[in-house]
């Protein structure tokens, strides 16, 4: 399997059908989907999942890239990572999720700067956002390790689980990017 990214911790690759089973262990999990407007997964839910990540990479003007995050020393999904692209305008939108056992590793941190590196070199976006409820204060961690810039609130933008939600927007520019990690 092709790695699309890495560093000394962890690779990015793409989803692959095997992968359903460590993608429903993550997304199965009630505290990983808390803030999620999916989930927790049953195994029809998961293998949608990786089916349809798999029929978008396949499309002629590929706009969702869904990957596995594989830990390099056990070889193990410790998470995906996606990135949707607006076509008309160089915008992207990210977003993970991790397992429960690797919370608390920077894994989350050295992933998203892996998407971004995809999202800014090779996919040439011009600007990549994230959302994220204002209570989910591990990724709101994440977004601004990154060097990511919060935007503002956007007052009950999503329902999840029967409850209207706030999200934080975050934002990065490829200047921005450029300025950070020029000598990389």
């Amino acid at each position: 399997m092709e790695v699309l990214e890495e560093n000394d911790r962890i690779y990015l690759r793409e989803i692959v059908p095997d992968d359903w089973a460590p993608l429903h262990e993550i997304a199965s999990n009630e505290e990983a989907c808390k803030f999620q407007p999916w989930g927790p997964n049953n195994e029809d839910d998961s293998r949608f999942f990786v089916n349809q990540a798999m029929r978008d990479r396949r499309k002629r003007h590929r706009s969702r890239y869904v990957f596995a995050i594989v830990e390099k020393e056990t070889a193990q999904i410790v998470g995906n990572i996606e990135m949707n692209i607006r076509d008309w305008d160089g915008v992207g939108e990210i977003g993970f999720i991790i397992h429960h056992q690797h919370w608390g590793k920077g894994l989350a941190s050295e992933a998203a700067l892996l998407i971004m590196k995809h999202s800014f070199e090779k996919c040439e976006l011009h600007r990549v956002v994230a959302t994220c409820s204002p209570e989910n204060a591990a990724s709101v961690k994440v977004l601004e390790k990154i060097g990511m810039v919060k935007e503002g609130v956007l007052r009950q933008d999503l329902l999840v689980k029967g409850q209207w939600r706030d999200s934080c927007v975050y934002s990065m520019l490829k200047t921005e990017w450029d300025e950070k990690h020029s000598n990389s």
